[in-house]
């Protein structure tokens, strides 16, 4: 559609007005799109037509949605059976879509959990995320990666359970240095019965399910009997595991003794930015909190930021029994209906007034306010670097999307790609990507080829998914680690994909390799390079170096994953308790290859027909 064209095309009420004579009186999911078809905005109604000829009217709209009307060009509908549906179907939307008008959770990672593993006579206590097909009792979600590692750190002094994978366990003959720091009972060499170690994991399980009370009266029962029998070695290493426990409870600060199960959530909002804070409070403790930052749709109110942000926090997330909200939302029994359909029991949305509950929001809130006043200072920070940059390098304007490409190799070997994202709000981890190098004809150590890679993979995925840019997803920027050889390199890899208009800068180690002395590159431009001090130099640094830093960390990833790989990897049906049988049977994967169908035969856990296929496998046997 030419830019002639799109003059013509109506927008505003008028438009809007026209669909109203076909509209049902239903529930359903209606869509906003402006000339060019891309969508900006998605919502629900529990009466499509009064919905729609809210938005048909001339006047009595805020500034947002008059600036969204005026963009309307066109609309979309689908009815649904109830406004449930209309709700759960208008977030998925929202998420997929991303409007330029709604509010949209942008940071939406999974949260780990505690995983008792029940597939041993030992079970196991780890860290677990993603989803729960393994054996054994979940516990959490914990905020962060760092909130399980500490919760379990005191688990492991309290109760003395092994974290061990099951493999290392059965290679034990003498315990590991946990047990001599007293953080494990060495199950591997038999230094407890398999009865005691039940006991142990019911009071890891009593204590993560909110019974600590109990786990500690009964240790400090356990240390008076020990100290009466003047067993006095073991009452002090009783007492260091109550000691542990209470560590256990102070680190976690929030500890409400009226809230079983909850997760507390404040809202902050300010100069058109908003913070949400979410703590996670199960078994009457806190298992940490983060911190969100939705887009704000172009002002929302916070009625509408915070319904927004439950419905796409709650997407893929089972819900607690009990959610605390700071402020009150719209059509509050609506989304507890749809959370409590969802989750397969009743969930109760709140905005406490007074107690306990009343502290927890005022606790979260405080919370928000100082997170996004810290973000607020960090943004106004990289803008300013942003716009730095554009000076420097002569840019149309400050770059919204910088995307920064480095490889990692030794020899060719194991060789990664990697893709770093900034842009207004610093590093978009969430945007990272890494790149297997699979080119089977480049020379190893072919540095342009991994690139040319690399850069074709990513720009024709991004022709195919949004041809016409209308998403975030386009840089304005790419900052290639090389000189002039490797921008010519590049500059002819997007004009053969037919992207020409991107900016691109190379970043050369300069005189002596040496940090500050580097020489910058630009397609028919002569080098330059920046002021020793400046802090444009500064930024660009830390962008390359954070490059560096992810490839080198994803090629050790599959550098070490190569390391442990076996020819068993690849038999059909061969998992990994058979890959274990198979290696403690024989001793090594060579020594299975080359196996008779007798000796595979008689592996325990290996079946006549799972022999004959490792021994075709190994042997190419018609």
């Amino acid at each position: 559609m030419t830019d002639q064209r799109l003059e013509h095309i109506e927008t505003g009420h008028e438009v809007i007005q026209r669909y109203l004579a076909d509209l049902e009186t239903s529930p359903g999911v209606y869509r906003m799109l402006d000339a060019k078809g891309a969508v900006l905005y998605v919502g629900k109604a529990r009466n499509l037509r009064a919905r729609v000829s809210n938005y048909a009217r001339p006047a009595g709209h805020s500034p947002r949605i008059a600036r969204m009307i005026a963009d309307t060009a066109s609309m979309m509908f689908l009815t649904t059976r109830t406004e449930t549906e209309a709700l759960l179907l208008e977030q998925n939307l929202i998420k997929q879509l991303k409007p330029r008008y709604n509010v949209l959770l942008r940071d939406d990672k999974s949260f780990p959990n505690i995983l008792v593993a029940k597939d041993h006579a030992f079970p196991q206590i780890k860290k677990h995320r993603g989803r729960k097909a393994e054996k054994g009792d979940y516990y959490g979600p914990f905020a962060s990666a760092g909130a399980v590692n500490r919760t379990l750190n005191q688990l492991q002094k309290v109760f003395l359970l092994r974290n061990c994978s099951d493999a290392t366990f059965e290679s034990r003959t003498r315990p590991c240095l946990l047990y001599q720091i007293k953080r494990c009972s060495a199950p591997c060499v038999g230094y407890i019965s398999e009865e005691g170690y039940a006991g142990l994991v019911g009071d890891a399980e009593r204590f993560l399910s909110g019974r600590s009370t109990k786990v500690q009266g009964q240790l400090a029962a356990q240390m008076q009997e020990a100290s009466d029998a003047m067993e006095f070695e073991r009452a002090a290493a009783l007492r260091d595991r109550i000691r542990a426990l209470t560590q256990v409870q102070s680190t976690q600060g929030i500890n409400p003794k009226g809230v079983a199960e909850a997760d507390v959530i404040a809202l902050h909002t300010e100069g058109g930015q908003a913070c949400v804070q979410v703590f996670f409070i199960r078994a009457n403790q806190n298992w940490g909190n983060r911190d969100y930052y939705p887009r704000t749709g172009s002002g929302a109110d916070a009625a509408e930021v915070l319904r927004s942000f439950v419905g796409q926090f709650y997407d893929d997330k089972t819900p607690p029994r009990l959610i605390l909200l700071s402020d009150g939302i719209e059509d509050a029994d609506l989304m507890a209906e749809a959370l409590s359909e969802k989750a397969g029991r009743k969930v109760e949305i709140a905005v406490p007034r007074r107690g306990e509950k009343l502290e927890l929001i005022a606790g979260a809130a405080r919370n928000a306010r100082e997170s996004l006043a810290r973000k607020m200072a960090e943004s106004a920070t990289q803008t300013k670097l942003l716009k730095g940059l554009a000076e420097a390098f002569d840019l149309e304007s400050p770059p919204a999307r910088i995307e920064v490409y480095d490889n990692s190799h030794i020899q060719g070997a194991n060789a990664v790609g990697g893709m770093i994202v900034s842009g207004p709000e610093g590093f978009l981890k969430g945007q990272y990507r890494k790149f297997n190098i699979r080119g089977k004809d480049l020379t190893p150590g072919d540095d342009f080829g991994m690139m040319r890679e690399m850069l074709t993979r990513r720009f024709k995925r991004l022709l195919k998914e949004d041809p016409d840019r209308q998403t975030e997803a386009w840089p304005d920027l790419l900052l290639i680690d090389g000189g002039a050889g490797q921008v010519s390199a590049v500059h002819e890899i997007m004009a053969e994909l037919g992207v020409e208009d991107i900016e691109m800068i190379g970043v050369a180690k300069g005189l002596d390799r040496d940090a500050g002395k580097e020489e910058f590159h630009r397609v028919g431009q002569r080098p330059m390079a920046l002021r020793h001090n400046d802090p444009v130099l500064y930024f660009v640094q830390r962008l390359r170096d954070e490059a560096h830093r992810f490839a080198i960390g994803a090629h050790r990833a599959k550098r070490t994953k190569a390391i442990g790989a076996t020819p068993l990897d690849d038999v059909p049906g061969v998992g990994a308790a058979r890959k274990r049988a198979l290696l403690a049977h024989f001793g090594s994967a060579k020594a299975v290859s080359r196996a008779n169908l007798p000796d595979l035969k008689a592996v325990e856990g290996i079946s006549d027909a799972l022999a004959e296929t490792i021994y075709d496998f190994f042997h190419e046997r018609g």
